[in-house]
């Protein structure tokens, strides 16, 4: 027989990139009482690597949980970016109601719609919390209109538009009904939680039934599953049959050998645990998001909605440069390989295959985001190796027409630069769909783009917009292929000899272009050194020292002045490079290279192609 677990909640806190989901968490973390008065708290406790930390990204989905009047919230904070949306579609499936944060200035975005829209397929309440009250501009009354109408634009139900509304700074901590009233603290919120969001339901006397909607992994015990209880009970050493809805072949015998729930930012060991709990399975080798734990006499798998397929791809592979072992730890297409499929035991989203050769992987994302922050992370752990320029994947249809991944891209620029945007994304294949100009002299721009349009757009869109745009972009499914586009204007400064840069031949070459290295750097044959101001690639001599004679001294070097280089950061470079070159990738440095550092094998392979 169903019941409900009255002391237990289970809510995902849903919002667009940066609009203070995992600020409010800690609040509530903080406001429950996980810490000790007299505890150090790092700001964005959830945010655990380095990477989330710096940018301010959640990139992986967190669990935690706390108790306000004896009643379990588990809450999962979950990415804003729609590179990580995988993230997103599977822990909606694990709860009975979501939060949605929206600022009080920004209002509903893009990235707004996507979660939201997630979480209404599901049938799941909403509470919509509007947060940054507090900011001087902020504007909470339209911001609630702009929540509805979207609503309504995602043909929302009468249940679902009926929703509460709190108001919040999740910064200072408070949280109130009604906008006159005097803020004190989150107890609004954790009310409204506690009144508005259904307790989990479920039979505790039927055969057990768990749905992995995470993987999370640990080196000592290796991957943890993380699911909600949705029937029965499950019970540590307790012998269960693992299958899945969409693969119907499997079905495994496995022994649960350590089950945890969780409690404020720890796991919690328990022997046994019933319907509605979140907990965490550790000891099964071969648990995978969307298997279900079910008792052996009655293997029925939930279903589950299946991950997005990736968008693009990438190829890592071993770096062969004349450079190459000198920085890094890690350098084989062995510690390459263990690498790469190691993310996958925690990324579902990515896709790695084997190439034709051991030295070079085939990494496929959700975006250059997504791929960007793997790479980041290889780097920082002592990883060296080289990448090529990002390309879409396609697909064919029926009649084997070509299809390519399209991206709604919207885009808020100041009135000024609206033409500018307009005409490059146009030459990008992109089809404006809307423009409206709001008061401020703010003009919203939407487009139908292919995807490979938006690779490398974005450093070029903040120059043209000064830095004061915003751009974001949701996959919007596969259309008809629209032809070439030409992606970078500029030729790259090639580098023509090995050695080391000297300012006499950087201030020669600074006259073609722009750099990207100063002086007393190494570089080899091949590497790129700099941008053109013109369309071609150029070869240029920056080790070449000056002749001394009786009246010439070197001393005449320092006379010359060399402009600062640009230097480029990953996203940059990863946005410059064009399809002839590689991008090296060492714990120290970043070089961009030609494919073929030969210049004569350089030019017949160009005649070849």
């Amino acid at each position: 027989m169903k019941m409900k677990r009255e002391d237990i909640r289970n809510i995902a806190i849903i919002a667009h990139v940066d609009h203070g989901k995992t600020t409010l968490v800690d609040e509530l973390l903080k406001q429950s009482g996980v810490f000790r008065s007299n505890q150090e708290v790092a700001e964005r406790v959830m945010d655990s690597n380095d990477i989330e930390r710096e940018r301010g990204i959640t990139i992986l989905s967190k669990n935690t949980a706390i108790f306000y009047k004896d009643i379990k919230i588990n809450i999962i904070d979950t990415p804003g970016h729609a590179d990580f949306g995988g993230e997103v579609e599977r822990v909606l499936k694990m709860v009975n109601g979501v939060v949605l944060v929206v600022d009080a200035f920004e209002g509903a975005m893009p990235q707004t719609k996507f979660v939201l829209r997630k979480a209404l397929d599901l049938d799941l309440p909403v509470i919509v919390c509007i947060n940054k009250i507090d900011r001087p501009e902020a504007r909470p009354t339209e911001v609630i209109d702009e929540v509805l109408e979207l609503f309504m634009d995602l043909d929302a139900s009468d249940e679902q538009l009926d929703c509460p509304f709190i108001y919040a700074s999740a910064k200072s901590g408070h949280a109130i009904l009604e906008l006159d009233q005097t803020p004190e603290d989150m107890v609004p919120l954790f009310e409204t939680i506690i009144n508005y969001i259904p307790a989990p339901e479920g039979d505790p006397d039927a055969d057990t039934q768990v749905l992995i909607s995470t993987i999370d992994y640990n080196e000592y015990v290796g991957r943890i599953g993380v699911g909600k209880v949705d029937n029965g009970t499950i019970k540590v050493n307790q012998e269960c049959m693992l299958v899945n809805a969409h693969d119907p072949e499997k079905q495994k015998k496995v022994k649960i050998s350590k089950l945890y729930e969780f409690d404020g930012l720890t796991k919690v060991e328990v022997t046994t645990a019933t319907v509605g709990s979140i907990v965490a399975i550790s000891g099964i080798a071969d648990i995978h998001i969307g298997d279900t734990l079910c008792s052996p006499e009655n293997p029925v798998a939930i279903p589950f909605q299946k991950i997005s397929e990736p968008t693009i791809a990438m190829q890592f592979m071993v770096n062969d440069s004349p450079l190459a072992g000198q920085e890094g730890k890690f350098v084989t297409s062995r510690h390459l390989r263990e690498r790469l499929f190691r993310e996958l035991n925690t990324d579902v989203s990515l896709r790695v295959e084997e190439t034709d050769t051991t030295e070079s992987y085939k990494v496929s994302g959700r975006g250059e985001l997504h791929l960007s922050v793997l790479i980041e992370n290889m780097r920082r752990e002592g990883f060296e190796f080289a990448v090529s320029k990002a390309e879409v994947l396609y697909k064919k249809d029926e009649n084997g027409k070509l299809l390519e991944p399209m991206e709604m891209a919207y885009i808020d620029v100041p009135e000024e630069f609206a033409g500018s945007v307009i005409e490059k994304l146009s030459s990008r294949k992109g089809e404006l769909q809307g423009m409206n100009v709001s008061g401020g002299g703010s003009t919203r721009l939407e487009f139908m783009i292919p995807a490979r349009g938006l690779i490398g757009y974005r450093g070029e869109f903040m120059t043209d917009t000064k830095g004061n745009g915003v751009i974001n972009t949701i996959f919007d499914g596969y259309g008809p292929y629209k032809g070439e586009i030409q992606y970078r204007k500029q030729g790259s400064l090639i580098a023509y000899e090995t050695g080391e840069s000297i300012t006499y031949g950087l201030f020669n070459a600074q006259e073609r272009g722009t750099l990207f290295i100063g002086a007393g750097e190494k570089v080899y044959a091949g590497m790129i050194i700099g941008q053109n101001g013109k369309a071609e690639d150029v070869e240029v001599n920056v080790c070449k020292r000056k002749q001394l004679t009786n009246t010439r001294s070197s001393g005449a070097d320092e006379s010359l002045k060399l402009t600062t280089p640009r230097t480029l950061s990953l996203e940059q470079a990863l946005e410059f490079i064009d399809v002839d070159e590689l991008l090296e990738i060492t714990p120290k440095n970043l070089r961009i290279r030609k494919k073929i550092l030969d210049p004569t094998m350089r030019k017949r392979a160009s005649r070849n192609s």
